[in-house]
C-alpha cells in the first residue's frame, strides 16, 4: 500500500463537524449609558457637604452672613471645589465614552485593558467586590473626617475623635426624635397586631378525641387521607425514592358529608397539633391585615411542625379565600343538594315528585333571565353565570388585596434559613447560612363551593390531592344511622334501617344525626323513653316538609287539591320505576297546597329519556286530570308543574339529542345556523335565532303535547284509582308511599286499610262523590254529599271475618 492512495478510497466514517471560528470582536460597542441619578449623586453630595460647612460657619458666627460665609468658604474650602471639577470630567469622560465606540475602545482596552484583566484573574468576583465596597467606605470616612474637621477648625484624625462627644451633646434631640418615630410607629404595630389576632385556634395532641372510626359513610374518602397520614408521619418512606411528601389536601362536597369531621379524625389518628382557621379569619376592615394573619398563622405553624414533628392545619370554608378559578365541570346536573325552587303560584309543592337531578337541573335553570324559548343560555352556561355572580361578592379575594397571595406565597414559596445569626452573623463573614429544615406541615382545606377557588391554589405543589366527601351510599347511610341510633334507646330494627336508609337517598351525616334526635325529640314529647318507627317517620315528615299550617279548605277545594295530588301518585306510580312514591299530603305547607314526594330506590348515576319523560308525564298528570275530573276546567296549581314539564322538555329536545333531533341548540345558537324553515309561521325577514327558537318552541310543544295526550289516557285508565286515593287523602290527610300502594292494591297498609277501595259500591259511592264536588265547584257551592266514611266499612270487614259461618 502506497501512500498515494486517494481519499475515495479511505472508508466512509462520520462526517466531520464544521470548525466554526469565532466571531470577529464588534467595533461599534459603547459604555452603557448612566441614568441620571448615577451621573449627578456624587456632585450632589458635594455640594450638601459645602453647604454644610457654610452653615456650620454661620451658626458660630451670628455677625457673618450667609453670602460672607459661602464666599469665605469657596477660598477655604478650595479642595472640595476640585473634588467637584474631577467629578465633571469624570462625566464628561463617561459621556463621550457612551457615545464614541472608538474613544471608548481606547480607554477600555489600551489604558486599563490590562489592569483590569490582571484583577480579574487575581481576584474573584465577590472579593474584587468587597474590596471595591471596602474602598469606598473608607473614601467616605475619610470625606466625612475632612469636612468635620473643616468645621471644627482642626485636624481630620482629631476630628474623628472628637465626633462621639458631638454626637454626644446632640443626643437628647436624636432621643427625642426617636422617641416620637417610635411612639407613633408602635401605636401603629400595635393596632395592626390586635387586629391580626383572633380566627385561628390551636388544639394540642391531647384536646382531639375524635378517630376514624368516628367517621361513617365516607370509608372511600377516609381510605385515601390515611396515606397522607402515613406520609406524614414516615416521609422517608417516599422521599428516600425521589419523591415528595403531598402536603395539600382539598375536601370538596354538599355541606353535612363531614368534611370537617375526618380534619380531626386526621389530626386525633395522627398525634399532631391540629390549628382550625375560621373561615371569616382573613376577613378585615383594614387593608393589609390579612396578610399580617396569614404570616403570623405560617410562623406559628412552622414552630410547631418542628416542635411537634408535624402539624395539621385546616381551613374551613375555604371558598372565602379566592374566587378566581374553577375546580371542574360539574355536569349539567350540578352539585346534589340545591333546594332552591323557581318562585311560581301556589299549588302542589312541583318540585317534589321529581328526582333529585332534576330538581337541581330546574333550580339552575331558574338562575337564568329567562326561558329558553327567548334566548337564554343552557344549565352549564347558566351554573357559570350564577358561580360568577356568587365569586363577585366574595372581594376579589376573600380576606383583601394580597391575602391570597400570600396565602399562595406562604404554601409554595422559598423558605428563608431560619435565625438572624444564621442568615446575617454568617453572610457577614463570608460564608452561606444553613438551610431552612423541612417543614412536615399538612395543609387541609374544606369547601362546598369547589367552583370559587382560585386555579392557582389548586396547582400540585399547593393543593396536591383533590377529594369529593360526597352524599353517603345506601350502605354508608346504614352505617350512620345504626352509629346514631346506638346513642339513643330505640327499638328501630335492621329492616326499618335498611327502610330508611332507601327513604332517605340524600341524607348526610349532619341531616340523619339531626333526625335521629328530632325522633328522640317527638318520642320524649309523647312521654316515651324509647324511639319508635312512627317516631322517626314523624321526625322525617316534619324535617323534609315543616310543620303543617294550621288552617282547613273548604270541601269542594280540599277535593280539587286532593285530585290534584291523587293524579300525580296514580300517574308516578304507573309510569316511573326509577323513584319509589315517599309521601302524599294535602296538608297545606308554606309554599305549597299539597304535594307528592319521590325517592330513588337505589342510588343511580345515569339518567335516560325514559326516566325524564317519566318525570314529564308526572308533572303534566295534574293538568289532565284536572281538565278529566273538572270538565276541562283547570286551577293556576299547575304552574309549577308545567314549569318543571316545559324546562326537563327544553333540555331534552334542545340538549341532550332525547328529542325529535339531534342538533344542539347551544351550539346552533352560538354558531348562527338556522334552518329557514324552521318554525310554523316563521317570517321570512327573521333572523336565525329567531327562526332556531320559534322552531324549538314548536318542537317543545309537540313533545308536551303528546305526553299530555299520554297522561290523559293513563288518568282514563286508572280513574277509579284516583278517586280512591283522593278519598284516603281526604280522610287522613297524609299517606306514607306503603298507604298509597295499599290504596291502590286494595290491600291493608301501615294505617290505611286499602281493601275498602276495592269494593264496587265503595267505588260508586265514590264516584258520586266527585260529581257532587265537580257541581259544587262549577257553582261555587257546598258540597250536598257527606264524604264516605270509609272506616265502618272496615269495622264491618272486620265485624264479618270475626263472625263464624253457620
Amino acid at each position: 500500500m502506497t501512500t498515494t492512495d486517494s481519499v475515495d478510497d479511505l472508508p466512509d466514517g462520520p462526517p466531520m463537524p464544521p470548525v466554526h471560528e469565532p466571531p470577529p470582536p464588534r467595533t461599534d460597542v459603547t459604555r452603557k449609558r448612566m441614568s441620571i441619578w448615577d451621573r449627578t449623586r456624587l456632585l450632589l453630595l458635594f455640594v450638601l457637604l459645602f453647604m454644610i460647612i457654610v452653615w456650620a460657619q454661620v451658626a458660630d458666627n451670628p455677625l457673618i452672613t450667609f453670602s460672607d460665609a459661602f464666599r469665605i468658604q469657596t477660598h477655604e474650602s478650595q479642595w472640595l471645589i476640585w473634588l467637584v471639577g474631577l467629578e465633571v470630567l469624570r462625566q464628561l469622560h463617561f459621556f463621550v465614552s457612551e457615545r464614541s465606540s472608538r474613544y471608548h475602545r481606547f480607554w477600555s482596552q489600551k489604558v486599563f485593558g490590562g489592569t483590569d484583566s490582571a484583577l480579574k484573574r487575581r481576584f474573584s468576583d465577590w472579593t474584587r467586590f468587597r474590596l471595591a465596597r471596602l474602598l469606598k467606605i473608607v473614601a467616605f470616612v475619610a470625606l466625612v473626617a475632612v469636612v468635620a474637621a473643616q468645621i471644627l477648625q482642626t485636624s481630620p484624625i482629631l476630628a474623628l475623635f472628637e465626633a462621639p462627644a458631638l454626637i454626644w451633646q446632640a443626643a437628647p434631640l436624636i432621643l427625642q426624635l426617636a422617641f416620637a418615630f417610635f411612639f407613633v410607629a408602635f401605636q401603629f404595630i400595635g393596632l395592626f397586631w390586635l387586629l391580626s389576632r383572633g380566627g385561628v385556634d390551636t388544639y394540642y395532641p391531647d384536646d382531639i378525641k375524635t378517630r376514624f372510626a368516628d367517621v361513617w359513610g365516607q370509608d372511600h374518602v377516609v381510605q385515601r387521607i390515611r396515606e397522607n397520614i402515613m406520609f406524614l408521619e414516615k416521609p422517608e418512606e417516599i422521599e428516600a425514592k425521589g419523591g415528595y411528601v403531598p402536603g395539600g389536601l382539598l375536601l370538596w362536597g354538599p355541606p353535612g358529608t363531614g368534611k370537617t369531621l375526618m380534619a380531626e379524625a386526621v389530626a386525633g389518628e395522627t398525634g399532631k397539633p391540629y390549628v382550625f382557621v375560621d373561615p371569616g379569619a382573613f376577613i378585615n376592615m383594614f387593608m393589609g391585615v390579612g396578610i399580617l394573619k396569614v404570616k403570623s398563622l405560617f410562623r406559628k405553624l412552622r414552630k410547631l411542625s418542628l416542635r411537634y414533628g408535624g402539624v395539621i392545619v385546616f381551613f374551613d370554608e375555604a371558598d372565602a379565600l379566592g374566587n378566581r378559578g374553577s375546580l371542574a365541570g360539574v355536569g349539567p346536573g350540578g352539585v346534589r343538594g340545591m333546594g332552591a325552587a323557581p318562585s311560581h303560584s301556589a299549588g302542589c309543592h312541583g318540585f317534589s315528585y321529581l328526582s333529585e337531578d332534576t330538581r337541581t337541573l330546574l333550580t339552575r335553570s331558574a338562575l337564568s333571565s329567562g326561558a329558553l324559548s327567548s334566548g337564554a343560555e343552557p344549565a352549564e352556561d347558566a351554573s357559570r353565570r350564577s358561580r360568577f355572580m356568587m365569586g363577585g361578592m366574595n372581594g376579589g379575594g376573600g380576606g383583601g388585596s394580597g391575602t391570597l397571595q400570600a396565602l399562595l406565597t406562604e404554601l409554595s414559596g422559598l423558605k428563608k434559613p431560619r435565625g438572624l445569626l444564621n442568615r446575617w452573623g454568617r453572610r457577614a463573614l463570608g460564608m452561606r447560612p444553613k438551610p431552612p429544615p423541612k417543614y412536615r406541615i399538612l395543609v387541609m382545606m374544606a369547601t362546598n363551593m369547589p367552583e370559587s377557588l382560585d386555579e392557582a391554589l389548586l396547582r400540585p405543589g399547593r393543593i396536591d390531592r383533590i377529594y369529593k366527601v360526597g352524599y353517603p351510599s345506601r350502605a354508608g347511610r346504614i352505617m350512620t344511622y345504626e352509629g346514631y341510633l346506638d346513642k339513643v334507646p330505640h327499638e328501630i330494627t335492621d329492616d326499618n334501617l335498611e327502610k330508611l336508609a332507601t327513604i332517605t337517598p340524600y341524607a348526610t351525616g349532619a341531616t340523619i344525626k339531626d333526625l335521629v334526635n328530632e325522633a328522640l325529640i317527638t318520642a320524649i314529647r309523647d312521654g316515651r323513653e324509647v324511639i319508635t318507627w312512627k317516631d322517626v317517620l314523624k321526625a322525617k315528615q316534619l324535617k323534609e316538609l315543616g310543620p303543617p299550617e294550621d288552617v282547613e279548605y273548604i270541601e269542594r277545594e280540599r277535593h280539587s287539591v286532593a285530585v290534584h295530588e291523587g293524579c300525580h301518585a296514580i300517574v308516578a306510580a304507573r309510569v316511573r320505576a326509577h323513584m319509589e312514591i315517599d309521601i302524599a299530603t294535602i296538608e297545606k305547607g308554606s309554599d305549597y297546597l299539597g304535594m307528592v314526594a319521590s325517592i330513588p330506590p337505589e342510588d343511580q348515576f345515569t339518567r335516560w329519556r325514559s326516566e325524564y319523560e317519566a318525570d314529564i308525564l308526572v308533572s303534566l298528570a295534574s293538568l289532565a286530570g284536572e281538565r278529566m275530573f273538572f270538565e276541562g276546567d283547570s286551577s293556576s296549581g299547575v304552574s309549577g308543574d308545567l314549569e318543571s314539564a316545559t324546562t326537563v322538555a327544553s333540555f331534552m329536545e334542545g340538549f341532550w339529542g332525547m328529542g325529535a333531533t339531534v342538533s344542539s341548540y347551544s351550539s346552533a345558537r352560538r354558531l348562527e345556523v338556522g334552518s329557514p324553515g324552521g318554525g310554523r309561521g316563521a317570517g321570512k325577514d327573521e333572523k336565525p335565532e329567531a327562526l332556531l327558537r320559534r322552531a324549538l318552541a314548536d318542537r317543545i310543544e309537540d313533545h308536551l303535547a303528546a305526553l299530555l295526550d299520554r297522561a290523559e289516557e293513563i288518568l282514563r285508565d286508572n280513574r277509579s284509582s284516583v278517586l280512591a286515593l283522593a278519598h284516603a287523602l281526604e280522610t287522613h290527610k297524609t299517606l306514607t308511599g306503603e298507604d298509597v300502594e295499599a290504596v291502590m292494591s286494595g290491600r291493608e297498609g301501615p294505617t290505611v286499610d286499602g281493601r275498602v277501595y276495592a269494593d264496587p259500591e265503595f267505588q260508586r259511592q265514590l264516584e258520586e262523590y266527585h260529581a257532587a264536588a265537580a257541581g259544587a265547584h262549577r257553582a261555587h257551592a257546598q258540597i250536598r254529599l257527606a264524604l264516605p266514611a270509609s272506616h265502618r266499612k272496615r269495622e264491618e270487614g272486620s265485624s264479618a271475618a270475626a263472625t263464624p259461618a253457620p
